[in-house]
């Protein structure tokens, strides 16, 4: 008889991916038919933590195909999740990754029950000291780029100390540096890194270049 180990729990998962490469590809508008070819660019080139936000086409079809296909070190889940409900469909398709767009704790609460991850979108620091009370896991500060980097490096200092600070929202390859410098733990990619209709290949260079930026600020 082969003895199998179980499935790792999602948090750990989670930190694992998180520790491999804190780099959060945003796959807004993706289909069905890309998701695969894309979602394997992006796992060659480094990413380990992919997200379909629900507003794209078939979103749930999407997120199924790449819970199946990614391996197991690559957590999936979704994006713009607004619901409870939306998280018990997520829940039973095995994601890993609840990341919303706003500070709601019925959604963050109901992410920690389904034993999966909540990256909570935040932008003041009452909405993020209440993110971190209910159970995210990191914060996603939206919109990174119109905010900017000082404005990042005053919330934080009024932050627990541990809490992870993921900027979104513009982000590209040229304004990482600035944002690390003042505390961001990681980063999500938006249309910088996908948008409906570009290659994987070039999806997958765009990739290849974001990881290296990110290895050249995280080893400096």
């Amino acid at each position: 008889m082969v003895t199998r180990t179980p499935p790792a729990h999602t948090t750990v998962r989670f930190e694992a991916a998180f520790a491999a490469m804190p780099l959060v590809a945003i796959l807004r508008g993706i289909t069905p038919d890309e998701a695969l070819p894309v979602a394997g660019a992006l796992v060659a080139a480094g990413f380990t933590l992919l997200e379909v936000p629900l507003n794209s086409p078939d979103a749930f079809d999407s997120i199924a195909l790449l819970q199946t296909h990614c391996p197991p070190r690559v957590v999936v889940g979704a994006g713009t999740v607004l619901t409870a409900e939306d998280v018990g469909r997520l829940a039973a398709l095995g994601a890993g990754l609840v990341i919303t767009p706003n500070t709601d704790p019925t959604v963050i609460e109901a992410a920690v029950r389904s034993d999966l991850v909540p990256l909570a979108g935040c932008m003041t620091p009452t909405e993020a000291l209440l993110a971190t009370r209910h159970g995210a896991r990191a914060l996603k500060i939206f919109p990174a780029t119109t905010l900017g980097p000082a404005y990042l490096k005053d919330i934080r200092a009024v932050l627990p100390a541990h809490t992870r600070l993921v900027p979104v929202g513009g982000i590209d390859g040229g304004s990482m540096a600035a944002f690390h410098a003042v505390g961001a733990h990681g980063f999500g990619f938006g249309s910088a890194l996908y948008k409906p209709g570009r290659p994987a290949s070039e999806v997958g260079a765009i990739a290849r270049d974001l990881v290296a930026a990110w290895r050249r600020l995280s080893t400096a």
